[in-house]
Order: C-alpha cells, then structure tokens, then sequence
C-alpha cells in the first residue's frame, strides 16, 4: 500500500487517510465516506466512485498487520460515525 502522496495510507490531502476534501475519510460530497454521487459509499447508477484503498474491513486488517493502531482508530472512528457496523 502506497505510503506517499494520493496512496490508500497517505493522510495528505487526497490520501486515503485524509479527513479533509476528498480524502478517503471525508464524508463530505467527493470524499469516500459520503454516500451520495462521486462518493466512496455511493451506490446508484452513474459513474462509481473508484476507491484508491481496498474494502474498509481489508484496509483495517492491512493497518493492524504493520501495527498502525493509531491510524485504525481514526478509521474505525469516521466509519463509525457515518454509521458503518463492523
């Protein structure tokens, strides 16, 4: 998993670390936690979202394998929050 700049383990601005705009745990429109169009949860008809991490549940098992317990805590949180059961 790509550790640099828009990689799925990158908490800049596009990674999929990132809480802000268009990061993969920005719940807002083009982020991967919103579930509307352009959205990382969105699931109608149109162009799909293309996630630049793996399914949550694999991505957390990824974080935890290289004892990243910090960043599975910020993931499971904005999950949680957004409604995501585990």
């Amino acid at each position: 998993m790509y550790t640099g700049p828009g990689g799925g383990m990158y908490s800049g601005p596009g990674g999929g670390l990132y809480s802000g705009p268009g990061g993969g745990l920005y719940s807002g429109p083009g982020g991967g936690l919103y579930s509307g169009p352009g959205g990382g949860l969105y699931s109608g008809p149109g162009n799909a979202y293309r996630a630049i991490t793996p399914p949550w549940p694999v991505f957390i098992k990824e974080l935890e394998k290289r004892n990243l317990h910090q960043q599975v805590n910020t993931v499971r949180k904005a999950l949680e929050k957004v409604g995501y059961k585990f």
